[in-house]
Order: structure tokens, then sequence, then C-alpha cells
């Protein structure tokens, strides 16, 4: 076979082997799912492809950077604003146990005999009462009185009104023995759930969470609820602890429930690949600390990929409200909610964007996306290219070899 033929016979394998490749799509390669061709061709029904979402995509620079820390560093929602709050004297509440004890000035009155030698004191203890559905008790000679809600002071003042006209000069002194009614509850990611009541002169909520053995996780991994009068009032426990404002007097029936919510960004594109930064085969990572800026991310995800990234586009994904692109010079009239989707751009390859980014607070659920470098397409399309003509060449040669060797003859 001549050099002529075996060039033809090179080219003819290499267009069948490219062939092969491209047809890989008709099912002639392995595939795990339906590819868009078989999802297209089976629809019944094709939708209208919606409109392009607009977004506002806005260089890094001091003005932003400052513009958007703000935002966030700007507290959520406050817990010293739930109403309610402030509960600091103890009331006698439903289910309560109460002692009533009534002290007489002298013997002969209506609780204590005329014979001394009967009982010793001047006083008398009436047993132990529970608080009833209706908030009532029952006191001898007095009848039913409804206490639930009053002070035990107040609660003495009635009594004693009752009976100043029946026992001689009475006092009496109320005190609650067990309290059932007016509790709070500790639940959720602390080490002693516990439910108990609220102290004299009240309790604050990082009180209550001590009582429960304090939470489980950091304090920037976990979110603290409060459910009270049927309304949920949500808040990290890193906001409560950077704000002693924040650390609110509880008030009787509060639940206050603990979570472990963790904070995460993703981070897509140009970065090393999944598995290879610390064994961890996924692109979604945990925050480590209450505050993350965005150098410590990436650091975090592997940084850039030398081979494929482009360094001067490097993108921040996430939602921002409308009074800070205003603020930055956006016009926002074409975004119908109160917030919109905003990109930030950081260039990588200046000793600025990288002291940027470096003062850059990360949020929850920020979107990272290295960008690929422009040549990064070209260099994909042609290493399969490379590799069919590499193979098509050496199977040319192979059947070349083969041939002549098969034409050799030895001499008698």
């Amino acid at each position: 076979m001549g050099k002529k033929s075996f060039g033809g016979l090179t080219r003819y394998l290499a267009f069948l082997a490219l062939a092969t490749t491209i047809a890989g799509c008709a099912g002639f390669t392995p595939q795990d799912a339906p590819n868009a061709i078989s999802v297209n061709a089976n629809a019944a029904l094709v939708s209208a492809p919606s409109a392009p979402l607009p977004y506002a995509l806005m260089p890094i620079n001091a003005d932003v950077l400052r513009a958007t820390n703000s935002i966030t560093d700007a507290p959520g929602l406050s817990f010293s604003r739930i109403p309610g709050g402030n509960y600091r004297n103890v009331t006698i509440g439903v289910g309560d146990i109460v002692n009533v004890t009534v002290y007489e000035a002298q013997a002969g009155g209506l609780f204590i005999p005329r014979e001394a030698s009967v009982r010793p004191g001047n006083f008398v203890d009436i047993p132990r009462q529970q608080v009833d559905q209706s908030g009532n008790i029952n006191i001898p000679y007095a009848g039913s009185i409804k206490i639930a809600g009053l002070t035990p002071r107040a609660v003495s003042t009635i009594i004693h009104e009752r009976l100043k006209d029946r026992a001689i000069d009475p006092q009496v002194v109320v005190s609650v023995a067990e309290q059932r009614g007016h509790q709070v509850n500790v639940l959720g990611e602390v080490n002693a759930p516990i439910r108990f009541p609220i102290d004299p002169g009240g309790i604050r909520l990082m009180a209550a969470i001590a009582r429960g053995g304090g939470p489980k996780y950091p304090a920037y991994e976990t979110k603290i609820t409060i459910n009270r009068a049927g309304r949920t009032y949500e808040q990290s426990m890193s906001s409560v602890v950077r704000r002693p404002g924040e650390d609110i007097l509880l008030a009787p029936g509060d639940v206050v429930f603990l979570a472990r919510v963790p904070r995460v960004f993703m981070v897509f594109g140009s970065t090393p690949s999944p598995g290879s930064v610390g064994g961890i085969n996924n692109r979604r990572f945990p925050f480590d600390n209450d505050e993350m800026s965005l150098s410590e991310a990436l650091a975090k995800a592997g940084g850039l990929d030398p081979t494929r990234a482009d360094s001067r586009s490097f993108y921040v994904y996430r939602f921002e409200p409308k009074p800070l692109l205003e603020s930055v010079g956006i016009d926002v009239s074409q975004f119908p909610t109160q917030t919109a989707p905003a990109v930030y751009k950081f260039d990588m390859s200046k000793p600025d964007g990288m002291f940027l980014a470096n003062t850059f607070k990360m949020r929850d659920h920020d979107l990272l996306v290295a960008a690929e470098a422009p040549s990064t397409e070209f260099i994909k399309l042609m290493n399969p290219l490379t590799a069919v003509t590499t193979n098509a060449s050496n199977i040319g040669a192979t059947v070349f070899y083969s041939r002549q060797s098969s034409t050799v003859r030895v001499a008698p």
C-alpha cells in the first residue's frame, strides 16, 4: 500500500470515527437519562419560552461594596418589638397551687377558738387549692374568688375585704406553692429541653436558653423561634448575642425553639472539580463562622482553576432590595417586586479586586460563579477532534503495517 493509499485510509477512518462520535446522540453511546432531543421530540405540548429574567449587573467598587455590606449587616426582625413582653410581675394562673393563711388579732374570732389551749398561734392555714379552669378558688366564709391574672398581694386584699366584718382584724397572706399556669418551654436543639415557671421579676430569653442547657450548635448555625400568642418570630442567635436589646423578657406561655440552620453558599464554574478540595464531593459549602468574606469563601472552594478560569470575570448572584440598587444609580422601574436579581462582578486579575473581595461580606445561599476564559470553549471543541484523528491515524498505521507484514516472503 502506497503513501497515497495510506493517507486515504486515514482520512476515511477519521471520518468514520467522527461520524460515530456525532451519532452518539442517536443511541450509539450509553446514557443514564433521556437527552434533550428525546425530551423535546416526545412532548405532547411545548409552551412558549419565557422572557429573560431582568437583573442588575454591578461591577464592584467602593460605593457598591459599602451599599451591599450595609444590607448584610442590617438587623432582621427585632425581638425587642414583639408585643406582649416586659412580663415582670408574677400573677396567678389557671392550674397554679396556692397557699392561703389567715391571721386574727385574738382568740374567739372566726378561725381561732376561744380556748387558748386547743391550738397554738393566732392563724389558720387554708388547705392548698389548685386554681380551676374558671380561675377560681374557694375560701371558707369568703366564697368563690376569681384570682387568675391577679398578683398574690391583690388576692390577699380581696380575701381581707370579704372577711373583715366576720373575723377579728383579719390579715391574709397568699403565696403560690407551685406555678403550673405561667410557664415557658425551651425546646429543639438544646442540651436539656425544659418547661419551667417564670421567675418573680421575669426571665430573659438567654437565661431561659441557659436553663435548657444551652444550644447544641454554634450561634451562627442556630436560629431562635419564639411562639407567642399564636404568632411566630425568628432571629439568629448570633444577632441576639451581638445586640443585648434582643435579649427580651419572656411572657407566660412562650415557646422558645432552637433549630440548627447552617448557612451555605454554592460555587460553580471554573473552580477545582468537586471532591478535590478536602474530600467534599459537592459545590455546596457551609459557613465556618458568623461572618465570611468572599475571599474566604473562594479559598474554601479551592480558588480559581488556573487552566480554565477568566480571573477578570468572577460573579456573585443574589437578590437585593430595590433601594440598594437605587442608591448606586440603577433604574429599578422594570423590577415589579421589592427585591431584584443582582449580579456583582469582580476582576480578580487586579490587586484592588482582591482587596474588595476580602471586604465583601457573604450571605446565606449566595451563588458564586467563576466564568471560563474564552479559549476554554475552543480547547473543549478541539480535544475530541484531536482524539478522533489520533485514533484514526493509529488504526490506519496498524492496518498498513499489518498488510505490509503479510506480504513479506521468506527466501528459500
